[in-house]
């Protein structure tokens, strides 16, 4: 396996677990998202709360397909 390979695969995983971690957190999803609007916000991606949405159900299929 290269090594790119694996460094991707760890950053991808990264990823992954730090989205899971954030949407099952204690803290009630709405107030996160907006969170994680003004993290995307202050670095100057714009989101619409509904394309927030999608995001989030993209990522919990995907997580669900691979679990």
């Amino acid at each position: 396996m290269k090594a790119i390979h694996v460094i991707s695969a760890v950053i991808g995983g990264a990823i992954a677990g730090a989205a899971v971690g954030l949407l099952v957190a204690p803290e009630k999803g709405d107030d996160t998202r907006k969170k994680i609007l003004k993290v995307l916000k202050d670095k100057g991606i714009y989101l619409k709360k509904s394309k927030m949405e999608e995001l989030v159900d993209e990522i919990q299929d995907q997580i669900e397909e691979k679990i």
